[in-house]
C-alpha cells in the first residue's frame, strides 16, 4: 500500500478502517515499521521454537521470556521508543541465529529465516516484503488476513498476561509453546480459513490457562481480593500515581515508600490493587486517583506528584508532566525516564520517590468519597448460597457482565446508560477500565449486594468465567442457560484475546461495542453471529428489552 503505515489493531483506528498516516494512539510511521519488523522476527522465532518442541526439546527459557516481552511491546499504548525496539530486533536476530545453528532451517516457510538490519535507518529503509506488516500481500484473501491478524492481536494480548505472571514467578510451558506455534502458523501460505478459525479458538483456550497462571500468581503473592471501601478523593501531601497493570511494581513501590510520608494512588487498571490483603495492608496505599487511561493527559496536567506507568495504557505525555513521568517494564516513550527491570532484585524507585517529596503533592484534602471494590471470584463465590437463594426467590432477575476497555471514541456513554437503566433487580459484574463509565455512580443494592460488583482487572475475566461456571454447576444448567448476559467494550488486544477465550468456551449472545473490530470481515462476522450469537451493541433500551423481554 502507498501509505506511511497501516495499523488497525485497536478500536479507535482512524475512520474505523485503519491508521495510514500516524496512529490515533500517536504511534509514528517509523515506530509502526519497527514493530512490524519485530513481529516478523517473532513469527520466525516462533516457527523454529515450535519445530524443536516437536523434536522433544524445550523452548529455552530466555527465548520464551523474550517472545512474551517482544509481543507485549507491540501492543497498543505500550512502547513508542524506537531505540528500545532496535534492541528487541537485535535480540531476536541473535536468538534466531542460535536456534538455526543448532537445528537448521530446512523446510522453513518464507520469512522464517529473515534477519533484520541492526540500525534504525536500515530497518526503516526495508522494502515491502512477504509477511512484513498487515498489508504484506494486497491480493491475500480478506478472510485469511482477518483471521491471521485476529490471531496475532490475540497473541499480543495473551503475551501481556503471560508477562505479568512471569514477573511474579508464574510460568507455564503450555502457554509459551502455544505462543510459538501460533506465531509460526501465521507464516504459512497454504493455511485455510477453517484452520485459522480453529487456531483462534485454540488461542482462546490457551489464554484461559494463561489467565489462570496470572490469577494464581496474583492471589498467591497478595491474597484474594476482599470487598474494600476505597478512597477516590485526594489527600494532602506528596504522592505517586501508579498506572498500568503490574501488581509487583505496586508492591515494591509500597515497600520502598513505607514511612516516607508519600501517599500511593492507583490509577486505571491498577484500581483493584486496593483490595488485595498484602497490598492494602500498606496504609499509605490510600485509594485511586482519576479515571480510565484516556483521561490521563487531562488528569496528569501539571500534577504536583509523580506517575509510574507499569504496563500499557500510556498516552503521549504533555510537557506539563513529562518530567515527572516514569516508565518501567515494557513501557517506553523517548525522553521519558525509565526504571530498569532486575529479575533478582526489586526495582530502584528512589529517584521518583525523592522527586515526589520535592514536588510536595496536594495542598489540602478533598471532601472524602469512597466506593467499594474487591468482588473477585473468591469473594463472590463465598456468597454463592445467598446469591442462589436470591435468584430462586425472585430478588435477582438477571446478571450483566458489563466491562472491558474504556476509550475516547464517542459512543461509550452507552455503558453508563446501560448501567443506569438496568432494572433494580439486576446485578452488574464489572471488570477492566470500562467500569469507570459507571463505578462512581450510586446505584444502590440488590438483595443485600451492591448493584455493581467490581471483579477486578481485565485479566480477572478468568475470575468472572469461574463465577459463571460455578453458578451453572449450582443451578445444574449450561452456562448459556444462566440469567447472565455479556455487554463488552473493547479497545485493544487484551480485549481481543479475552473475547476469543469466551468464544472458545462456547459462551453465546455477547454484545460488543462501541464499534466492531475493523479487522473482522463481513464473512467472519457472520460466522461469529451464526455460531455464537455475537453482535454489536445498539441502544441500552433496545438491548435490555431484547435480553430481558417480559421476564
Amino acid at each position: 500500500m502507498d501509505t506511511a503505515m497501516f495499523c488497525y489493531q485497536c478500536e479507535q483506528t482512524a475512520g474505523s478502517k485503519g491508521c495510514t498516516k500516524v496512529g490515533v494512539c500517536s504511534k509514528a510511521p517509523d515506530t509502526a515499521k519497527m514493530q512490524d519488523v519485530l513481529i516478523l522476527q517473532l513469527k520466525g522465532l516462533g516457527y523454529y521454537c515450535n519445530e524443536f518442541v516437536k523434536k522433544g526439546e524445550e523452548i529455552w527459557r530466555e527465548t520464551a521470556d523474550f517472545i512474551m516481552e517482544g509481543c507485549f511491546a507491540t501492543l497498543t499504548n505500550v512502547n513508542f521508543d524506537n531505540e528500545r525496539f532496535l534492541q528487541y530486533i537485535k535480540r531476536a536476530n541473535h536468538m534466531k541465529k542460535c536456534i538455526i545453528e543448532k537445528f537448521g532451517s530446512e523446510g522453513a516457510p518464507e520469512g522464517a529465516d529473515f534477519m533484520a538490519p541492526e540500525t534504525i535507518e536500515e530497518i526503516l529503509a526495508l522494502p515491502d516484503m512477504p509477511n512484513l506488516g498487515v498489508m504484506d500481500d494486497e491480493n491475500l484473501d480478506m478472510d485469511i488476513r482477518s483471521l491471521r491478524e485476529m490471531l496475532i492481536y490475540g497473541l499480543k494480548g495473551m503475551s501481556a498476561y503471560a508477562h505479568h505472571a512471569f514477573v511474579q514467578g508464574g510460568f507455564d510451558k503450555e502457554v509459551v509453546n502455544g505462543m510459538a506455534r501460533f506465531l509460526g502458523e501465521t507464516l504459512r501460505k497454504d493455511i485455510t480459513v477453517e484452520e485459522l478459525f480453529n487456531l483462534n479458538m485454540e488461542l482462546g483456550k490457551c489464554n484461559l490457562k494463561c489467565m489462570e497462571v496470572l490469577d494464581n500468581a496474583n492471589t498467591g503473592n497478595y491474597g484474594h481480593p476482599e470487598p474494600t471501601e476505597m478512597l477516590v478523593t485526594k489527600k494532602k501531601g506528596p504522592f505517586i500515581v501508579v498506572s498500568g497493570h503490574d501488581l509487583r511494581d505496586l508492591k515494591e513501590l509500597l515497600e520502598q515508600t513505607e514511612g516516607k510520608g508519600v501517599n500511593i494512588y492507583t490509577h486505571g487498571e491498577m484500581l483493584p490493587g486496593n483490595a488485595y490483603p498484602e497490598l492494602k495492608k500498606h496504609k499509605h496505599l490510600i485509594g485511586n486517583f482519576g479515571g480510565a487511561w484516556q483521561e490521563q493527559q487531562k488528569e496528569f496536567d501539571n500534577l504536583p506528584g509523580c506517575i509510574l506507568m507499569t504496563s500499557n495504557c500510556l498516552m503521549k505525555p504533555r510537557d506539563s508532566y513529562k518530567d515527572r513521568l516514569y516508565t518501567t517494564s515494557i513501557v517506553g516513550w523517548e525522553g521519558v525516564k525509565h526504571i530498569e527491570y532486575n529479575e533478582d532484585q526489586p526495582k530502584d524507585f528512589s529517584e521518583m520517590i525523592n522527586q515526589a517529596i520535592q514536588l510536595g503533592g496536594f495542598k489540602e484534602d478533598e471532601p472524602e468519597k469512597r466506593i467499594t471494590v474487591g468482588f473477585g471470584r473468591n469473594a463472590v463465590l463465598s456468597n454463592a448460597e445467598a446469591i442462589i437463594e436470591a435468584v430462586k426467590g425472585g430478588k435477582i432477575r438477571h446478571f450483566f457482565l458489563v466491562g472491558g476497555c474504556d476509550g475516547a471514541r464517542p459512543g461509550r456513554n452507552y455503558y453508563t446508560e446501560f448501567a443506569e437503566k438496568a432494572p433494580d433487580d439486576t446485578i452488574i459484574l464489572t471488570l477492566a477500565c470500562g467500569k469507570f463509565r459507571f463505578n462512581m455512580l450510586n446505584l444502590g443494592t440488590v438483595a443485600g449486594f451492591p448493584k455493581v460488583l467490581d471483579v477486578g482487572q481485565c485479566n480477572d475475566a478468568y475470575g468472572a468465567i469461574q463465577i459463571a461456571l460455578a453458578l451453572a454447576n449450582a443451578f445444574e444448567c449450561d452456562v448459556n442457560e444462566l440469567p447472565l448476559s455479556y455487554i463488552i467494550s473493547w479497545y485493544e488486544q487484551k480485549a481481543v484475546v479475552v473475547l476469543l477465550t469466551m468464544l472458545s468456551l462456547g459462551l453465546k449472545n455477547i454484545y460488543l461495542g462501541p464499534t466492531l473490530p475493523a479487522f473482522i470481515t463481513p464473512n467472519i462476522l457472520q460466522v461469529l453471529v451464526d455460531k455464537f450469537g455475537i453482535g454489536p451493541v445498539s441502544t441500552p433500551e433496545k438491548d435490555l428489552e431484547k435480553i430481558l423481554g417480559n421476564n
